[in-house]
């Protein structure tokens, strides 16, 4: 099973030899298994990448994310043939009824306010009971209960000071770990054969990833307690090491202890079948870590 986040950060060239990815820095050659191998970050523009080992990722379907100078994730790579029978799954997926999508977002929309307030109640501040009132959601939220929650959350999370779009460390941190759960989904969204542009409740048109927008919501209050409780320390490659490792902590879902990147793909697997057939919604909770 692949359970490896490969962080790649310094000048180097990575190339691909007998099922091994291989790494060579100026003074070292390190090989690592492609069957460990979950995710692959390049954290650096100086680093070199053969196109046959973008082939085999591709084929293996492992996910690579690349980062900015200023070491943001931009982008990630996406392969053509994700399923042998992609078109079925996308043709359903164009034909998902609009009453079951706003049932699935209801749902989501409940199981992200109540991830924030078991985060909130965890962090001692008495405002989770504020935000569990939120939680009677309409159908398609019509009321837009997630925003007038997230408002809450954050003021209470990280101060009445704080807003999403300021330029700072949590920000910074908070937007790194959100990308690594975006492309952790896009990958599970892509196996299971479906669109990751056509969403739930998401639709903008200049969106490539409104499916895994909606599909990531409850997941968000993870890697907010990471942050939460390392917000003194300097965003560095320490960090976001530690920060990424996030996705290999144990949870409880479905009655078992398994690591969030097991979770999320079981969770996404269960979310589309609902949408395609019928089922109940298994959502992730939070707080049974």
């Amino acid at each position: 099973m692949s359970f490896r986040t490969i962080v790649i950060n310094s000048q180097s060239k990575i190339s691909y030899k007998n099922r091994y990815l291989v790494v060579k820095k100026a003074l070292e050659e390190k090989y690592v298994h492609f069957s460990e191998i979950d995710t692959i970050i390049v954290d650096s523009i100086s680093v070199s990448i053969s196109s046959y080992l973008l082939k085999e990722i591709a084929d293996n379907k492992i996910n690579i994310i690349f980062c900015d100078e200023k070491h943001n994730p931009f982008g990630e790579l996406k392969t053509f043939h994700t399923r042998h029978n992609s078109s079925k799954k996308i043709y359903e997926q164009i034909k998902w009824k609009k009453s079951k999508k706003e049932l699935i977002w209801q749902e989501i929309v409940k199981n992200k306010i109540i991830n924030q307030a078991a985060l909130l109640k965890k962090v001692h501040s008495d405002s989770y009971e504020i935000l569990l009132k939120d939680v009677e959601v309409s159908q398609g939220d019509k009321k837009n209960k997630e925003a007038h929650a997230a408002k809450i959350y954050f003021n209470n999370l990280f101060g009445n000071r704080f807003f999403r779009n300021d330029d700072n460390s949590i920000n910074k941190a908070l937007n790194y770990g959100y990308s690594i759960l975006l492309s952790t989904i896009n990958k599970e969204i892509a196996i299971c054969g479906y669109l990751t542009q056509i969403g739930i409740n998401h639709k903008n048109q200049f969106n490539e990833f409104n499916l895994s927008c909606d599909l990531m919501e409850p997941f968000r209050s993870v890697i907010d307690n990471f942050v939460f409780y390392n917000q003194n320390r300097i965003f560095d490659t320490t960090y976001k090491m530690d920060l990424v490792n996030v996705f290999n902590h144990t949870y409880q879902y479905e009655n078992k202890k398994m690591i969030l990147k097991d979770i999320i793909s079981q969770y996404v697997k269960n979310t589309l079948e609902i949408l395609t057939n019928d089922g109940k919604y298994k959502g992730f909770v939070f707080y049974e870590e």
